[in-house]
């Protein structure tokens, strides 16, 4: 299927490696000029080249942080007009409630809330003008079914899916997509982190603990990175203008909610 994406701008956040890279690639194979970001120069110049070998695509790389004004700023200047928008950044870490103070809450909400809405803002009016426009945001499974551990992380996601809902209505009529990619137990170095805490708690192995992981998805399996990539590219494609608003559970068939 041609998916309609041959010279469209894409900009994906947090993309040296993990989901983002995922995307990235994705994106890049379908014929997208692909803007990758991340704060080490030589790990994102390392996913740029990959990239641009395996796919044949074009991939140009800016290093920046989110999380700060002037690091948004640089990415925006470095990507140009922006067609596709992706979404990503790495999450604070599980811990536990008693320990996140003021400062812990603001940083979540400086990482997975408010540089991907100052981006939208900021790539929206284009998008609008020029009559396609796709947003994607990888958020988390924990949006739907928050536990504990993923306090920090799953409030500010919410928000920013909450923002996102309430606009996605508004940008509809201009060929603007708004959705989120919601994964659990992809095999990333996110759950190395995971099977890292359990280790802790449960006093098990590295391998148990990724056994455990495994078996609580109803796939027996951890997801694979090119599967939310492709999935990221389909929402991103012409074919994909009548989706907006939507929540994709990308979990392997481990939720058990209806909506």
């Amino acid at each position: 299927m041609d998916l309609g994406l041959n010279g469209k701008r894409a900009l994906v956040c947090a993309s040296s490696q993990g989901l983002g890279y995922a995307c990235a690639f994705a994106l890049a194979r379908e014929g997208a000029r692909v803007v990758i970001n991340g704060r080490d120069a030589d790990k994102l110049a390392a996913a740029r080249d990959r990239i641009a070998a395996d796919t044949g695509g074009t991939v140009e790389a800016v290093v920046a942080d989110l999380g700060e004004t002037e690091g948004r700023k640089t990415l925006l200047a470095g990507a140009g007009e922006v067609d596709i928008l992706v979404n990503n950044n790495s999450g604070p870490p599980p811990g536990y409630f008693a320990n996140w103070d003021e400062a812990a809450w603001l940083s979540a909400i400086n990482a997975n809330m408010l540089p991907a809405l100052m981006l939208i803002r900021a790539v929206l009016p284009g998008m609008q003008a020029r009559k396609f426009g796709r947003i994607v945001n990888i958020t988390s499974a924990m949006v739907k079914t928050p536990v504990a551990p993923m306090g920090l992380s799953t409030a500010a996601r919410t928000a920013l899916t909450a923002a996102c809902k309430a606009l996605a209505p508004e940008v509809a009529a201009d060929n603007v997509t708004i959705n989120s990619l919601l994964p659990e137990r992809f095999d990333t170095e996110r759950q190395q982190q995971m099977a890292r805490l359990a280790m802790a708690m449960k006093n098990i192995s590295y391998e148990e603990a990724r056994e455990q992981i495994a078996q609580s998805i109803a796939a027996r399996r951890f997801g694979r990175p090119e599967e939310l990539g492709d999935a990221c590219a389909f929402l991103c494609s012409a074919q994909a203008g009548f989706i907006s608003g939507q929540q994709l559970q990308m979990d392997g068939g481990s939720y058990r909610g209806l909506v």
